[in-house]
Parts: structure tokens; sequence; C-alpha cells
């Protein structure tokens, strides 16, 4: 589903011909099969973001290569990458990145929108999906009426919509409580358990990794295969 091969990154500071060079990424080799959970773990500045934002095509590899779900991605054109992510990719964020003028229903049907799907599927696919995530009675209310554990849920069934095989998730219990970050790994899991979906998990909080299949770590830019810490269930 992921292989990331020879993967290595530096930030250039300051004005052209006379940049500094700082790396952040270095020889990165992390493959991830379909059906796991795998969480990348790390400090503030670790390079754990910068790795996630290569592997969505936020910004461009310079060393090394990446492949998602059978496609070559390195070197697409900005164009090409914003259909690949479309049809291919989820995404969970920690601050949610709702729409705020948009309701809950209209949030979640928006891929679907953008993908020119019809309005009678939209409405089936959408209801359906804000019934999967809990949320049918929260249809028409707006993220701002919406606690953090809600939002967060809105963001998942926008996820999904598109039944995408790979979900990114960017610190996605950082804006939670202890009760709802509970109440979100435990549907993280269900999720993966029932539809076989994968995740990528970027966290520095190693109790949130510790529903992944495999924990890999992240310091001073150099990645560390850690240990199995579940069996994928097939």
């Amino acid at each position: 589903m992921i292989s990331v091969e020879n993967l290595s990154y530096a930030f250039k500071i300051g004005k052209k011909g006379k940049e500094n060079i700082v790396p952040v990424l270095h020889d990165i080799n992390l493959h991830v099969a379909q059906g796991e959970i795998v969480a990348v773990v790390g400090r503030s500045g670790s390079g754990k973001s910068t790795l996630l934002n290569l592997i969505s095509g936020f910004i461009q590899p310079e060393v090394g290569s990446i492949q998602l779900n059978g496609t070559q991605v390195s070197g697409l054109s900005e164009s090409k990458w914003a259909e690949f992510r479309l049809n291919n990719l989820g995404f969970i964020f920690q601050s949610f990145q709702l729409i705020p003028s948009m309701t809950a229903y209209e949030n979640v049907e928006f891929p679907l929108v953008l993908q020119g799907i019809g309005e009678k599927e939209r409405k089936e696919r959408t209801s359906e999906m804000l019934k999967r995530v809990g949320l049918d009675p929260y249809q028409a209310h707006y993220p701002g009426e919406l606690s953090g554990g809600q939002q967060q849920r809105v963001s998942i069934a926008r996820a999904l919509i598109l039944n995408p095989p790979l979900i990114l998730a960017d610190e996605p219990t950082g804006s939670l409580d202890s009760e709802n970050e509970k109440e979100l790994l435990t549907f993280i899991k269900e999720l993966n358990r029932k539809f076989g979906i994968t995740f990528l998990m970027i966290t520095h909080d190693h109790e949130v990794a510790s529903i992944a299949h495999r924990k890999v770590e992240i310091i001073d830019g150099y990645l560390q295969e850690g240990r199995k810490l579940h069996e994928v269930q097939r």
C-alpha cells in the first residue's frame, strides 16, 4: 500500500544561491501493507510531519521514491497529484479542517461534489456515512455547534466518503480530551477490522500509537523500525 524507498529531504532557507541547507529526513525506507495500521512516532521537529507531507504529495521529494496503492507518485504534476489524492487518499487532521460555513452533511458531501457524483447518489452515500459514524442526528449542525469528538467524526466521515484504500492521519487525537481520544481510537480500530482500511498515523503519543499493528519511530530524521504490536486481522 505504501512503499517509500531511500527518501531524503532538506529544507532550503535563505535567498536563492545563498541558501542554508537544513536536512530533515535521511534515507527513509518505509513499507506499509494493505490492512495495516502503522504509527510513526516522533518528537516535535523529528521530521514525522515532513514525511507525511511527502507521502501525501504536498511537498515533493528530492531524493528517493514513493509508491502508493501500486502507483509511482514521485514526480507527479500538481494536477495529477490532486486527482490521485481525491481517488485514493483520505485525510484526518488534528484541527479537523472542516469548512465552518458548511453543515456536517455538506462537509461530508463535498468530496462527492468534487468528483461530480449526482445529487441522488450523494444524498444516499452522505446520509449512510453519517449514520456509520454515529452522527445521523447532527447532519444539519455546523462545526461550531459540535463537540471536538463530533467534529473529528465528521472529518473521518469526509475522509471515508470516497472509499479510499488509505487514510493518512496527522495527530488525529491532538485536539481531543481523553474520553473522546479513547472513542476515536476504538473507532479507527473498528474501521480497520471491518473494512480493511489501511491507516498511517503520525503522532507524538506512544499511547495513541499502541493501537497500531506496528510502530516506527523517527529520531532526528532517521527512521527506527519498532516492534510489531498487534497482528493484522485478515
